[in-house]
């Protein structure tokens, strides 16, 4: 009887363990899971930001684009009055 006491208790502790090892296991791939979420919210920001500095490239380049228009439509009122001057 006594052994009976002995096997179901250490039964009972080699359960406990194993629980024991699974809460540690749910623990360890819990905060995996937190560390992927961290990581792939700071891909998501890098990504927000590469496109924000895609629109900033793109906005100075129709400026650029909107200068070089005046500039040339500068010039060819300055070549009209020129044209008209000589006349």
């Amino acid at each position: 009887m006594l052994l009976l006491l002995l096997l179901l208790l250490l039964l009972q502790l080699l359960l406990l363990l194993l629980l024991l090892f699974l809460l540690l296991l749910l623990l360890l791939l819990l905060l995996l899971m937190l560390l992927l979420l961290l990581l792939l919210q700071l891909l998501l920001l890098l990504l927000l930001l590469l496109l924000l500095l895609q629109l900033l490239i793109l906005l100075l380049l129709l400026l650029l684009l909107l200068l070089l228009l005046l500039l040339q439509l500068l010039l060819l009122l300055l070549l009209r009055c020129y044209c008209c001057c000589c006349y």
